[in-house]
């Protein structure tokens, strides 16, 4: 399964995609570490080792066959690997829920791949998956990630205190969401503004 827009692709992320990944993620360490959780001591580390790094290709299959999370490469449409995006924390019954969560290489940074992501993203949470709300949380001094959802236009419910472990250290996280009649009323505004004039017509009939 992939989902397509003007620029990028996303799809599964694949054993054979770990040179293009390990690459990403290597020259981007510093960039993007100092925003994610700190790997559990004794976790084998998927930059260093392709067997880890296949063994966490399976688990988002193992979680998208559960509908518990469902995880993307974003490629470039010339085939370049430049970050990923992905739905976690799937709850269904009367939640409907999930968090939206995405990175990008830094040499890509500010390009606009990642806006069209997330939009796809939503897209599919929405449309595809029934959800009824997305979530995304955020180190208040995250500014570049925060840019994204402000371009989007997701709505700020205000901080959750100490709400995740960033680095060791239980950080403070601004949250964000969209529902899906949110989705509804501005779904064509969205896609015009970062899918463009390039969706089929399939995709400007759903």
């Amino acid at each position: 399964m992939s989902l397509t827009g003007p620029r990028v692709e996303l799809r599964g992320l694949r054993a054979d995609d770990w040179e293009q990944w390990r690459a990403v993620r290597t020259r981007s360490r510093h960039w993007l570490e100092r925003w994610e959780p700190r790997a559990e001591p004794g976790s084998p580390d998927p930059v260093a080792r392709r067997d880890a790094f296949v063994a966490r290709c399976g688990s988002w299959e193992r979680q998208r066959a559960f509908d518990t999370a469902y995880g993307f490469g974003i490629f470039l449409r010339g085939g370049e690997l430049v970050g990923e995006v992905g739905l976690g924390t799937v709850l269904r019954g009367p939640f409907q829920s999930a968090y939206v969560g995405y990175w990008v290489d830094e040499a890509h940074a500010g390009n606009g791949y990642v806006p069209e992501a997330v939009v796809l993203t939503l897209r599919y949470a929405f449309e595809e998956l029934s959800l009824h709300r997305i979530e995304a949380v955020i180190v208040p001094r995250n500014a570049r990630s925060r840019r994204v959802v402000d371009k989007l236009g997701l709505r700020a419910e205000g901080i959750a205190e100490r709400f995740l472990q960033i680095q060791g250290v239980w950080e403070d996280h601004l949250r964000y969401a969209i529902t899906a009649d949110e989705w509804a009323a501005r779904r064509r505004g969205l896609e015009r503004a970062f899918l463009g004039r390039r969706l089929t017509a399939v995709e400007g009939a759903r």
